[in-house]
């Protein structure tokens, strides 16, 4: 079956397609799944690059969508045909965090999804949303289910409350998303006009260029008649995070998703003891809550929004294009 592998220490240019050899037939409690899409997340460009080091030869992707094709001895929540996503942490199936490394993620710890057939234990799976393709079911794994945990998990977003979400990636696209079904208020950044446009149209009330507006926590606040907000996507990291701790009311909570600007820096610590807001830094959530995730989607019938696809032999071109910063959205591998 084919296959890709990143060859040590990474690099796209160490990507390749590859024979890899069939998983065979499911043994108690497993599934055997044929894989038909993956997407790409932030944390998959840190292993195939290098920047992340992975085992030579490790098959990346931990985002996984396809159909079961035989379940073994024991496995009652699936059957033949059912369509089904992974999970991040395959693990980590209910309460609170109880991981702090990568050392279980598919395509960082242990061999991903880019792959077309797997033998894994059905826990680490859950169903796709009715209705969705495979390529949308696999944006859930990672991205769907940060933004879901950071607004819903771990703080019970209600209508009326407002969100300030950072950037067009897939978290902050997703967290949009979810803001609006559930009737909040969603304020938008960005440097690119463009992309301002694209995420007023989804139902973003207000939207900030950041490169024109350098101080746009002061400009939250000022769109907050001097609130601020009660819920910050934090993609950005310490770059941004000073930022976001003005954007954000007395009380507010600030979820700490992403490092794009570094993994270090100076945090103005007296103004969020000040401001008393609740900073937590997350990765990701657990099974429970991805289902919790697909049961919201088939009742509001949501859809993730997908920039491109590409097929399996060219993920080193969906990687480029991630580079390139101009997707909006979600980037997909079909195969």
């Amino acid at each position: 079956m084919n296959g890709i592998v990143v060859r040590a220490p990474g690099g796209l240019d160490q990507l390749h397609m590859v024979d890899l050899p069939d998983p065979g037939q499911p043994g108690p409690g497993e599934i055997r799944v044929r894989i038909h899409a993956s997407s790409l997340n932030f944390h998959d460009y840190g292993v195939v690059s290098g920047r992340i080091p992975a085992e030579d030869r490790r098959i990346p992707m931990a985002d996984g969508a396809g159909v079961v094709e035989a379940v073994g001895e024991g496995v009652a929540e699936f059957a033949a045909g059912d369509h089904v996503v992974s999970c991040f942490f395959p693990h980590w199936q209910d309460g609170p965090a109880e991981v702090s490394d990568f050392k279980t993620v598919p395509g960082d710890g242990v061999d991903g999804y880019a792959r077309e057939v797997v033998v894994r234990p059905a826990s680490w799976f859950t169903r796709q949303p009715k209705g969705f393709s495979h390529a949308e079911a696999a944006t859930l794994t990672t991205a769907g289910l940060t933004a879901w945990r950071a607004l819903v998990g771990d703080d019970r977003l209600k209508a009326g409350d407002s969100v300030l979400v950072l950037g067009t990636g897939g978290v902050s696209i997703f967290a949009l998303q979810f803001a609006k079904m559930m009737g909040a208020t969603v304020i938008a950044t960005s440097s690119s006009d463009a992309k301002l446009e694209r995420v007023r149209a989804m139902g973003a009330d207000h939207t900030i260029n950041y490169r024109q507006t350098e101080d746009w926590g002061a400009k939250v606040r000022d769109l907050t008649g001097g609130r601020g907000v009660d819920h910050v996507i934090e993609v950005g990291g310490p770059g941004t995070l000073p930022q976001s701790i003005q954007a954000v009311r007395t009380g507010g909570h600030i979820s700490l998703i992403g490092v794009l600007t570094g993994r270090a820096g100076e945090i103005p610590t007296a103004l969020l003891m000040a401001k008393q807001a609740r900073l937590q830094g997350l990765i990701v959530g657990n099974r429970r809550q991805q289902n919790d995730l697909v049961r919201a989607i088939d009742a509001t019938g949501f859809r993730p929004v997908i920039d491109q696809s590409f097929e399996l032999g060219a993920i080193a071109d969906a990687f480029r294009h991630e580079e390139s910063g101009k997707h909006f959205g979600k980037i997909c591998l079909e195969f």
